[in-house]
This record gives C-alpha cells, sequence and structure tokens, in this order.
C-alpha cells in the first residue's frame, strides 16, 4: 500500500486565479498537526493527502500557510453546492442565534419545510421522509424496512459494493476481504455488478438461479464508487421489472450520486425507473452530518422503531434545506450536466493523447472516472502518486479502491477551473511517467 509522505517536499511556486502553491508541501507549519494526528488517531484516520485543511470556500480548500487547492473531490460528494456555501452558512447562523441546537426527534419547523421539500421533488410513489444522521444508518433503515414491509428475511446486492460501516450496510456491500470480522452469517446474498468487463452484463441470467420469494430488496448504487461504473440502462430497467414482477423492494443508493452530482437530480433518473426506497446522505446538506430515507407511507407504515437522535438535528436540517434550495434555485443540476460535458470532452482529449495509459473514461455531469493503466501493472500505488503530485501543483483529487482516477468537483466549479484542474491532472501524470 501507497503511503503519502508526510515530510515536506519543495514544489515549484503556482500562482493562478484557482491554485496556489508557496511552500514546500505539506507546508511545514502544519507537520505538528500532522504529527498530533497520527499519534493520537488510528492510522485509518490518516490515511488521506497530508493536508491540513484550514477552511473551504466554493470550490477551493485552503491550509493555515497560505496554499490554495482546486478541489476535485467536494469531501467525497459532500459540497455539492460548494463548500461554506453563504446560504448554507446563513442557515447554520440563523439556527446558533436562535438557540436550537438538538431537538430529539421533537417537531421543528425547520424539518417540516426539508421534509415537504424532499417528497416534493421525488417521484410520486414517494410521500414520506425519514431523517437519519449518517448514509450507514440510512441503509440500515432502508433493510430493516424492506424485511419488516415484505416479511421476507434476504437481501440482494452487488459484488463490490458499497453501502457503509455500520455492520447491516457492510454486509450488504460487497467487498468481501474486509468482512471476515463480521460474527453472524449474512443475510445478503451477491451477483455481479454489471462492470464493462464481465462476459455478461444481463440481470436476468444473473438472477435466474435464484428463488426470488426469497428476497425482499436489491440494493444496488446507480453509480458504483468502487468500480466507478454507472449502471447500463437496460440493466436497471430489467432490474426493476424483476422486481414489481417478484414483489421485491428496489434501493437505490444515491448517497455518492445524488442531489445533482450525476446532471440529474438522482441518478436512477438516467434509466427513467423508479425505486422504491431512495438512501441519501452526503450532498443533502453539502456541510453537516445529515441522511435521509425516501419511501412510500405503505413501506415505513406505523412503525414506531424508525428514529434517531440526532435524527433531523435542528442546524443540518436547515443546512440541508438551504442546501437543496439553493441547488434547486441556481439551475445547479443543469450546470453540472453542462460543465460535465465539458468536463468529459476534456478527459476524451486526454485519452487521445495517451492511449496507451488511459483506457476508459466514465462521466455523467460532474461525476467522472479515469481508468489509468499503469506502465508496471500496479494501478492503485500508481494512481496514488498521480494524485499525490496533483496535490504539490494545487489540486485535491482522490482515486477509487479499484485504482481509478475519481474526479467530482463542486457543482459551481468554474469551467475555467474545472478545465485547469484537467490541466494539472495531465501534467502529473506525464511526470510520473518520467520518473
Amino acid at each position: 500500500m501507497y503511503r503519502f509522505r508526510q515530510t515536506p517536499i519543495n514544489c515549484d511556486r503556482v500562482i493562478t486565479k484557482n491554485r496556489r502553491i508557496v511552500t514546500p508541501i505539506p507546508a511545514p507549519s502544519t507537520i505538528p498537526i500532522l504529527d498530533k494526528c497520527s499519534e493520537f488517531e488510528p492510522e485509518s484516520m490518516n490515511d488521506q493527502l497530508p493536508i491540513v485543511w484550514d477552511k473551504a470556500t466554493d470550490f477551493n480548500v485552503y491550509d493555515n500557510a497560505g496554499n490554495k487547492w482546486i478541489d476535485f473531490t467536494s469531501s467525497i460528494f459532500v459540497a455539492n453546492v460548494g463548500h461554506s456555501n453563504p446560504e448554507v452558512n446563513k442557515a447554520i447562523r440563523f439556527e446558533l442565534d436562535k438557540n436550537l441546537l438538538n431537538a430529539y426527534y421533537y417537531p421543528t419547523e425547520e424539518r417540516s419545510l426539508l421534509s415537504e421539500l424532499l417528497v416534493n421533488i421525488s417521484p410520486n410513489n414517494i410521500n414520506k421522509a425519514l431523517f437519519l444522521s449518517t448514509g450507514s444508518e440510512s441503509v440500515e433503515a432502508a433493510i430493516k424496512m424492506a424485511i419488516k414491509f415484505t416479511g421476507r428475511k434476504r437481501v440482494l446486492s452487488f459484488n463490490d459494493g458499497f453501502h457503509g460501516k455500520t455492520m447491516g450496510a457492510h454486509m450488504a456491500g460487497g467487498k468481501f476481504k474486509s468482512q471476515s470480522w463480521i460474527p453472524v452469517n449474512s443475510y445478503v446474498d451477491h451477483i455481479p455488478y454489471p462492470n464493462s468487463w464481465l462476459a455478461d452484463t444481463d440481470f436476468n441470467s444473473s438472477v435466474e438461479h435464484l428463488t426470488p420469494t426469497d428476497y425482499a430488496a436489491i440494493i444496488v448504487e446507480p453509480y458504483q464508487g468502487w468500480s466507478a461504473e454507472f449502471l447500463p440502462n437496460e440493466y436497471a430497467k430489467a432490474m426493476r421489472a424483476w422486481c414489481d414482477e417478484n414483489n421485491v423492494l428496489l434501493i437505490i443508493d444515491e448517497i455518492q450520486s445524488g442531489f445533482g452530482r450525476t446532471g440529474k437530480l438522482f441518478a436512477f433518473e438516467h434509466f427513467n425507473i423508479e425505486p422504491d426506497i431512495i438512501t441519501c446522505a452526503k450532498g443533502i446538506s453539502s456541510s453537516l452530518p445529515l441522511s435521509c430515507v425516501l419511501t412510500r407511507d405503505e413501506i415505513i407504515g406505523d412503525d414506531m422503531s424508525y428514529n434517531s437522535t440526532h435524527g433531523g438535528n435542528p442546524v443540518a436540517v436547515a443546512a440541508s434545506y438551504a442546501s437543496v434550495k439553493y441547488l434547486l434555485d441556481n439551475n445547479l443540476i443543469s450546470a453540472s450536466e453542462h460543465k460535465g460535458e465539458t468536463l468529459y470532452g476534456e478527459l476524451l482529449k486526454w485519452k487521445g493523447e495517451i492511449p496507451n495509459y488511459i483506457t476508459k473514461i466514465n462521466c455523467r455531469g460532474l461525476l467522472a472516472s479515469v481508468f489509468i493503466k499503469s506502465p508496471d501493472g500496479n494501478d492503485e500505488e500508481f494512481v496514488d502518486k498521480l494524485i499525490e503530485v496533483a496535490m504539490r501543483k494545487g489540486l485535491l483529487s482522490v482515486r477509487t479502491a479499484s485504482g481509478t482516477l475519481k474526479i467530482g468537483p463542486p457543482l459551481t466549479i468554474t469551467t475555467d477551473a474545472l478545465i485547469e484542474g484537467v490541466e494539472v491532472l495531465k501534467e502529473s501524470l506525464l511526470e510520473c511517467l518520467d520518473t
């Protein structure tokens, strides 16, 4: 496993409208902070690029030493309407001044406004919104709803999927090497995700060996973060039809792909299907921890266990309402679509320049994946080196677990910053190839 270097490295000075690198990276003044994190926190909390975030606004991240980066990560698809969006900040400040920081799950006006908004912009079959704290928690609740509603005890999911880090969500995921710690038999069966490298991506052939009446639900990511692949349209339609024929609920995990990220409000809209349950988090607030399960009344029913201590936290809810309103009022969904066309064009040009090293491009809206083939076959380590070099040039990026470069800037990013960021990636790749 490649480890990002924690010692300062001298860098070429960079000063543009969108980037600024004026110290060695990581900045020497931030080393005590990095050291303290390493000393008192687990290694799992210290494996990201060694940049100590001091502030983040719009599509830029800053340290305390005068450096500024273009952010191609959005904090892993959280800051859809931009870091520290003024309307989101305003909503948070209002709650602070109002002196309402927690309300258990007693009713609040803030929560009523957000639930109404989310139901109104969701598909017509959705009429209930349940607020929780994390994406994992929303997945747990969605699976519980499906099992209790149908009376069936099993769930169907996909190899290499990721749905969270709590036990139930972890079992629903399909990263089997990381599941050996789980002390109970899984209630989840897995089929291959229809990645482009599979010989057979037909949904019906994937489930022909199964007994449909065993399953309460299918849970699926419309964009699978690990493989950096989107569901094929016809596959998604066949999956929806199978669910309808067999009274199986369809849970769509929109935690990474929702709220304008792919040029649609939700990524499932690309397939012209409607889920029975939608799990949301990350981009719902562009800031504070909040998650949501969207479903219909008959599924959630009158079970009184669907609530959470911090579900509907008034500050997080206010931030989320402001974020979703900003997304809609400022046409950021269509902006994501159009900027995504620009991004896709730039990435295709890059692929054309070095086809031996870039094998494939996936892009919908401002969610793109660049499949990079390294000279030595160690794609993961090579991409880690690439994003480390890009960091020293003023760009933050991330790879998937499969060694693919993943691009997801805030939807508010300017076109010139978007193109500039791709140019940084190009320079960084060439530099890695030369070393």
